[in-house]
């Protein structure tokens, strides 16, 4: 996922001190200096009530399309990083790689989520959203298309991680977007939406290379169909998603005023600003986030456990191959119908949490006005799932003998699914609640470290899963998680106090 959160709260996008207006010579009179402020103050542009501009004030029905259009591209981005585990047998064969180098395929694809983020996001809060979507959706596609023109295993290698690279981009702009449209109050239902592509995503993307392979035709159609996708995707873009970051609105807005009226002094907010150079606000961005992964404890725990999440829903791209083809001795097409569990445990996450935690959430916030709901309560989920997140190793792991039928490891994955996204969703949303203004560097951290994990855990869990074989490489997994289970519990109880002690949590919630 991925980092769509990084601009999921706006208020992080405000101007620093530096960026602020110059004040006004002190040899100015105070009331000149007064008549100067009305002045800006009155042909400054900002959107009205019920202003036509403003996205949060367009038809729920245009807003739920383009919240749809999101989470599609999301899904694109997505469902190219893992489609090669499919073909990984017709790679292998076709230019002789080694398991490892296959493996590679995938975990540079995601390597490049944990350094497009860092660029993209800082660029479309310069530029807006619709000019980064424009400009790096045709570059991913012509890496899908370089993919599948591909002659060497260098080019197929480089084009992956390139492509990954680009594929950031609608990540982080998708959320972002998704925040632009909605208000606090519904904005949770519409990245429910939004956060399962990353789980959906790379799960069907084994099954479609699968049956590729299985079909007899050339791999290089696995690529054909990524690129059709991608173009396909883009013309969506192009002719039905416009422009929704505030800022960048209302400096349209501005500018239509000015040729309007001829009256020069119409500006906005993003006009009178000083906007910081872009070496500068990559420097900003880069370093910010890392600084407040390592002085928070809140944010270092919920991170280890939601990268721990994200690597292992990787590793099964490689573990199942190990169970379900070596094991049961199914075909690459026949393995990837065993991710079907999987996509359907992350649809009933979703639902769990719009069914019944949602609803609860917001009674909290009626029970709590004038004032904010602890973030605490977001944690209540995070505490039913955790044990059903690593129960789910040992029952996939003891039931994987050949011996056994299939359906046993194979509906392991409906409770993973089901468990990583509940749990994801309750870390994500008291990352924001906890953070606030600082939530966009604090999520920024965590894609990136969680992005890492996404791209390291295939790259042993071949090695692993023969060494130990499945039940003990399981087993040892859900003892990692076992270790991590206490991370909802501990901060439910110790939360308040660890808030009060922050140097990036804001103290609005009291203890």
């Amino acid at each position: 996922m991925s980092d769509p959160e990084k601009q999921a709260v706006s208020a992080d996008a405000l101007p620093s001190e530096q960026s602020l207006p110059e004040a006004a010579p002190k040899d100015v009179p105070a009331s000149e200096q007064s008549v100067q402020v009305d002045d800006e103050k009155a042909f400054l542009v900002d959107f009205e009530p019920g202003d036509p501009r403003n996205p949060k004030n367009w038809s729920r029905a245009k807003r739920w399309y383009m919240t749809y259009v999101a989470s599609l591209l999301a899904f694109n981005a997505t469902f190219a990083s893992a489609a090669p585990a499919g073909i990984a047998t017709n790679l292998i064969e076709q230019f002789g790689l080694s398991q490892e180098l296959a493996v590679l395929t995938i975990s540079l694809f995601v390597a490049g989520y944990c350094v497009g983020p860092l660029f993209w996001g800082p660029l479309s809060e310069q530029y807006g959203r619709r000019p980064i979507f424009l400009v790096s959706f045709p570059i991913y596609t012509c890496f899908q298309l370089g993919c599948a023109l591909s002659h060497n295993k260098a080019s197929i290698i480089v084009f992956r991680l390139l492509g990954g690279m680009f594929a950031a981009a609608p990540l982080t702009n998708s959320g972002a977007l998704i925040s632009d449209i909605w208000d606090a109050k519904t904005r949770g239902k519409a990245i429910t939406l939004f956060v399962l592509a990353p789980f959906i995503g790379p799960a069907l993307g084994p099954l479609v290379g699968g049956y590729i392979s299985d079909s007899g035709v050339s791999w290089r159609w696995l690529f054909w169909v990524l690129t059709i996708f991608a173009g396909s995707c883009f013309a969506i873009q192009v002719f039905t998603l416009p422009e929704t970051y505030a800022p960048i609105l209302l400096v349209q807005k501005a500018r239509h005023l000015r040729r309007e009226t001829g009256d020069q002094r119409y500006h906005a907010p993003f006009e009178t600003v000083q906007k910081l150079g872009l070496a500068e606000r990559l420097r900003q961005t880069l370093l910010r986030p890392f600084k407040i992964l390592f002085q928070e404890p809140m944010l270092f725990a919920t991170t280890v456990y939601m990268s721990f999440m994200y690597g292992t829903v990787y590793l099964l791209f490689e573990a199942f191959p190990v169970v379900f083809q070596e094991g049961h001795g199914f075909s690459p097409g026949k393995t990837g119908l065993m991710y079907i569990p999987l996509i359907i445990g992350s649809l009933l996450g979703g639902v769990c949490y719009l069914v019944f935690f949602h609803p609860r959430y917001e009674a909290a916030v009626e029970a709590h006005k004038p004032n904010l709901v602890p973030p605490e309560i977001r944690l209540d989920m995070a505490m039913t799932f955790a044990p059903l997140f690593a129960v789910t190793f040992f029952w996939f792991g003891w039931t994987s003998f050949p011996s056994i039928s299939f359906w046993a490891p194979m509906m392991a994955g409906m409770s993973l699914g089901m468990s990583v996204i509940c749990l994801f969703l309750a870390l994500f949303n008291y990352i924001i609640d906890t953070y606030l203004f600082a939530a966009a560097s604090a999520l920024a951290a965590n894609t990136v470290v969680r992005s890492s994990a996404g791209a390291t855990f295939p790259l042993f869990a071949t090695q692993m899963y023969n060494a130990l074989n499945p039940r003990w490489a399981s087993t040892l997994l859900g003892c990692f998680a076992c270790l991590l289970l206490p991370i909802p519990f501990v901060l439910k109880r110790y939360g308040a106090a660890l808030r009060a002690k922050s140097r990036y949590a804001p103290n609005v919630y009291g203890l």
